[in-house]
């Protein structure tokens, strides 16, 4: 996203003489590169520590340091802490000094085909349980399997080895081995527990350092969530089977040690997890998609009772992780309480409704972003996500979605909107039309740079309601250049499938609505738009056509949507992150001093209880101190940079009035998107004729093509499998593939 502040460092500009540029531009450079060093060498560090934890140098490092911390406050918590959680928050709080120093608004040309570039999109695996993944996806996921292997491998010789000479012979061996290794699943469950959170933040720096939207953070949610509750059914299954042996099923399930661990509230977190996890499955979310979403909110139990059960020492390994994601929910649940104006509701000819929401100024975006948005009269539950369909450049205090009715949520929201939007052509104004629709939102999220404007050559491909980021990513192009801002794409193509004629209306939305000759001599733009169960154009096809402005409403709700979100601004963001931090270990310090040894309390579910209340309390007392700060500093700048909803009207009506005069005056060469567009019926896009001749009009082997898609997973599929194909081929272009889909 880019940052309302200036960087703290800047890449330097031209001097008069070289060598007065030397100095200046080493400066950045060094400092880019020693936060980088030290990224990566705690990194490495860590995930080292994580991968060799099974061995007995990895056991002696951490008995070493177990020691020199048990005379502190901290003791054996501090430890693994230091170890293990520790790590993650440095490296986050070097990730807020890097991203405000090197705002990631852009990409070099030069990084297009540098390996790394590559890896993150070139599809690797097309098909199978992981849908579409990507070569630095696929390296991911065979690093994790070697460490799962090695280290249940590794567990499972040294437990045969320790029941072998386990002389006290209270179990009889084929138990032990069981309770030995039920508890080694638990320990990788909770390394994986680290990884697991880690995405799911949707805020999180580490996403933006890395350039990780959370719409593909998510798919690797999905995977870790799988693999973590395998596991810990593992743990829980192994427990069971021994105890079941043993004859004491019922008696070990309810217990509750003050010194080990508690079983019942593993019990409890596990039958938590269990309920995610099957309800999560892909046939279950698509047919019941509240049933997924209501019991996911069983998170707070799986997370309390973990806790409960482990003990603080044990629940440090993972939380690092858990913190993050507290911090991240704790402040998108200040950013959702605000109600936000609507600027207008409409519903278009093809169903779909058109949301346009009040933002501030301050808040930016770009148009590959996405946002959150919950209907209080529909649900005070759930959120759903959809990408944005205007533009940074539509407007300074408008952001706008696209939402066709494909559910129960959307369906009754397109309802609401439809009924007060017929009483009002009826002319009944005694209905009010206020306070029918409490909007709240939460975002946006997305990619840290504009991938969609580093390449000179970019294809987008959409399969209906998937145009919607597309309508923001074309408007957002011919803006810039009208504007002479800087903008790569020079051939962009555009291949959407839809299923009705009538949906082709929504190309309509594209702010930009004309293509002046200016921006047509800089800018190539083929639509190439596919009716794939239509045979022939409908009669009333000229009619859609020209309906491209429909009657709206105005909500008033009291404010625009909120800027307290963590991909907004990066000192806030910042101070937010150290504040609770610090506030976390300082509550930890006192409760261990004045409270744990005065009163001499060591069950180990009370010591994890304490831990993550300080946590909780880092987070809500100094954080939200912090927060509440960023929120009146918005607000305080809202105030002198406010949008009148009459204002804007007037604005709108002298822009349309300006086009129209345009179109027929000053630049009758401009051309209107809907001329720019060829329809075809009764086929779909051939995706190998339509790359290849779009790779020769771009420049044949010396071309980098960046292919955007979105739409359902077929789709995305299909393209993905032709960019791998046209990559393989010697001598050809290079077709870079990136998804924008929720496909979880």
């Amino acid at each position: 996203m880019a940052q309302e502040r200036e960087p703290l460092l800047q890449n330097g500009g031209a001097g008069n003489a070289a060598a007065a540029d030397c100095s200046p531009a080493l400066l950045p450079s060094l400092a880019r590169s020693v936060l980088k060093f030290l990224m990566w060498a705690v990194f490495l560090t860590w995930a080292a520590g994580i991968f060799f934890y099974p061995t007995k140098p990895a056991q002696a490092a951490l008995g070493q340091l177990t020691a020199a911390t048990k005379q502190s406050v901290f003791g054996k918590t501090g430890a693994v802490f230091l170890a293990f959680s520790a790590p993650v928050l440095i490296v986050a709080a070097l990730a807020y000094v890097y991203i405000s120093a090197f705002p990631g608004d852009h990409v070099e040309k030069k990084k297009l085909r540098s390996l790394s570039f590559r890896l993150w999109t070139f599809p690797v695996l097309i098909d199978g349980p992981f849908g579409v993944v990507s070569a630095v996806e696929f390296i991911g996921i065979l690093l994790f399997i070697l460490y799962l292997f090695f280290s249940v491998t590794y567990y499972m010789v040294d437990s045969v080895t320790f029941v072998s000479t386990f002389h006290a012979r209270v179990l009889k061996n084929s138990e032990l081995v069981l309770v030995v290794m039920g508890l080694r699943f638990g320990i990788v469950g909770l390394f994986c527990m680290i990884f697991l959170f880690l995405p799911v933040s949707r805020g999180s720096v580490l996403l933006r350092l890395i350039d990780i939207p959370f719409e593909h953070a998510a798919r690797y949610h999905v995977w870790l969530g799988h693999l973590t509750m395998a596991l810990f059914t593992l743990h829980g299954l192994c427990y069971v089977i021994s105890w079941s042996l043993a004859g004491c099923l019922i008696q070990d399930l309810v217990k509750w040690k003050e010194t080990g661990v508690a079983n019942l509230a593993g019990v409890i977190s596990l039958a938590a997890g269990l309920l995610m996890w099957a309800t999560s499955l892909r046939p279950v979310q698509q047919r019941f998609f509240e049933l997924f979403f209501y019991t996911h909110q069983l998170y707070i139990v799986f997370i309390v009772f973990l806790v409960l059960h482990v003990g603080d020492s044990v629940f440090s390994i993972a939380a690092g992780a858990v913190f993050l994601f507290m911090l991240d929910r704790f402040l998108r649940f200040w950013q959702s309480r605000t109600k936000v104006d609507i600027v207008s509701a409409a519903c278009r000819p093809c169903g779909t409704v058109e949301l346009v929401f009040l933002k501030p100024p301050s808040l930016r975006y770009n148009a590959l972003s996405f946002i959150f948005v919950q209907v209080r009269e529909l649900s005070f539950l759930q959120w759903h996500p959809f990408s944005v369909s205007s533009s940074p450049m539509d407007g300074r205090y408008h952001i706008s979605i696209l939402v066709k009715a494909l559910g129960t949520w959307t369906d009754t929201l397109k309802n609401i909107i439809t009924d007060v939007e017929e009483m009002k052509a009826s002319g009944d104004s005694d209905q009010p039309q206020t306070g029918r629709i409490t909007a709240s939102i939460e975002g946006p999220y997305g990619h840290e740079s504009p991938y969609h404007l580093m390449y000179e050559n970019l294809i987008l491909v959409a399969g209906g309601i998937g145009i919607s980021p597309f309508v923001a990513i074309l408007s957002d192009i011919i803006h810039r250049i009208e504007q002479g801002m800087p903008c790569a794409p020079k051939n962009v193509l555009v291949l959407w499938s839809v299923k009705k004629s009538t949906e082709l209306s929504l190309l309509s939305a594209v702010d930009a609505q004309s293509v002046s000759s200016s921006v047509s001599d800089r800018l190539h733009l083929d639509i190439q738009a596919f009716v794939t169960q239509e045979s022939e154009p409908p009669l009333e096809d000229g009619i859609v056509e020209g309906e491209q402005k429909v009657p709206g409403i105005f909500v008033k709700n009291g404010a625009a949507m909120s800027g307290l979100v963590g991909t907004g601004d990066n000192f806030w963001a910042a101070m937010y992150f150290a504040a609770s931090t610090l506030g976390s270990v300082l509550a930890y310090a006192l409760v261990q001093v004045y409270y744990v040894r005065r009163f001499n309390v060591y069950a180990w579910w009370h010591l994890g209880l304490l831990l993550l209340l300080c946590m909780a309390a880092g987070v809500a007392l100094p954080g939200g101190l912090v927060v509440f700060l960023w929120h009146l500093s918005e607000k305080r700048r809202m105030q002198y940079d406010r949008w009148d909803a009459s204002a804007g009207a007037r604005a709108d009506g002298a822009d349309a009035e300006h086009t129209s005069n345009g179109a027929g005056g000053a630049d009758a060469a401009a051309a209107s998107l809907a001329a720019l567009r060829t329809t075809r019926y009764g086929c779909r896009p051939k995706f190998q004729a339509e790359f290849e001749a779009f790779a020769e009009r771009a420049g044949g082997a010396a071309a980098d093509v960046g292919v955007l898609v979105c739409g359902p997973s077929g789709l995305q599929t299909s393209v993905a499998r032709e960019c791998r194909s046209q990559n393989l081929r010697r001598g050809g272009a290079v077709f870079h593939f990136n998804s924008h889909s929720f496909d979880l």
